[in-house]
């Protein structure tokens, strides 16, 4: 009797929040409070990821993202590399496909992916061995921001059960918002998105929130979390707003328009003036600068997760043939 081994589990990836559960969730946000002590240490390097290749590829500008993910890695002491589309082969017409087929014959163990096109991250997941993981694709998905608005509000509230979130803002182009809905509703907490009828369109409602076109909606929020414009993806000649002047009188976030205790989060980058006023983003009331902190750790809680957890087996380790 011969004895034939199954093949092992596929690489466990961070595609959208839709590929993670609560439990997932919570594990990753615990593992990133653990790890929150080591940023206050004399000497910060854990080595945890020794001898690991994590390889940032972005194809979109970024500094929140980019900065946590490559310092995340060197705090784990993994080996890093970092490939911006400007000044690559893709100025010479090379394809994504390509350009990861490329990274992959250097074995990484993780490929970070941003990119303009919806699905790019799968892509990349598909034509290589390493674990992939979304820092952002098209208006699609941003699932690293998702987690890391979790962990702030759970630091600053002390829950997420039972949150209420006011989006404000462009939702329609926003891969952050379409993430972080699911997130809350993931862990118990509910979402409206407020913003014009331009910019949060009816059918948004699909993503399992409610959806206001008065500002006031804000009020019963226990957070508001504001958007930017994000003129990078309307395409040319497109109006969405009568003017920037006219948005921010009837949505920009002015201190007038938070009360107390509420708390105010912002991914960045913020349009100081548009979308919120710089006495609120200056105020104790925004959490800017803890998203950011919380950015570094909850990424090294992802790259710890995904290079040290294995995956979900769901066949038998030993499958026994005649």
């Amino acid at each position: 009797m011969s004895e034939v081994r199954a093949p092992a589990p596929p690489r466990r990836h961070l595609l959208s929040i839709a590929d993670l559960t609560r439990a997932d969730v919570e594990r990753l946000l615990d593992t990133a409070s653990g790890l929150a002590g080591s940023l206050d240490r004399e000497v910060k390097r854990l080595p945890t990821l020794r001898g690991r290749t994590v390889v940032h590829l972005f194809y979109e500008s970024s500094t929140r993202t980019l900065a946590s993910f490559e310092l995340a890695a060197k705090r784990l002491s993994a080996d890093t590399m970092s490939l911006r589309a400007a000044g690559s082969s893709v100025d010479k017409g090379e394809s994504l496909k390509d350009t990861a087929l490329t990274l992959a014959a250097y074995g990484p163990d993780v490929i970070v992916v941003r990119h303009p096109a919806i699905g790019a991250a799968q892509l990349v997941a598909h034509v290589t061995d390493a674990h992939v993981v979304n820092a952002g694709d098209g208006k699609h998905q941003h699932p690293t921001q998702a987690l890391l608005d979790l962990y702030t509000v759970r630091e600053a509230l002390g829950r997420l059960d039972g949150i209420h979130v006011a989006v404000v803002g462009d939702v329609l182009h926003s891969r952050v918002a379409r993430s972080l809905v699911q997130a809350l509703r993931l862990v118990g907490s509910s979402a409206t998105l407020v913003g014009p009828p331009t910019l949060v369109p009816p059918e948004l409602a699909a993503l399992g929130c409610s959806i206001s076109h008065d500002l006031r909606a804000i009020a019963d929020a226990d957070v508001v979390y504001v958007l930017r414009m994000q003129r990078e993806r309307m395409g040319p000649g497109e109006t969405f707003v009568p003017s920037l002047r006219e948005y921010s009188a009837l949505y920009g976030i002015t201190p007038e328009r938070v009360r107390p205790g509420q708390v105010v989060l912002h991914p960045g980058p913020m349009n100081r003036g548009v979308e919120i006023d710089p006495r609120v983003a200056d105020s104790s009331a925004a959490l800017v600068t803890d998203q950011v902190r919380a950015g570094l750790v909850v990424r090294m809680a992802i790259l710890y997760d995904l290079l040290t957890v294995p995956a979900p087996v769901s066949e038998p380790a030993r499958v026994e043939v005649a």
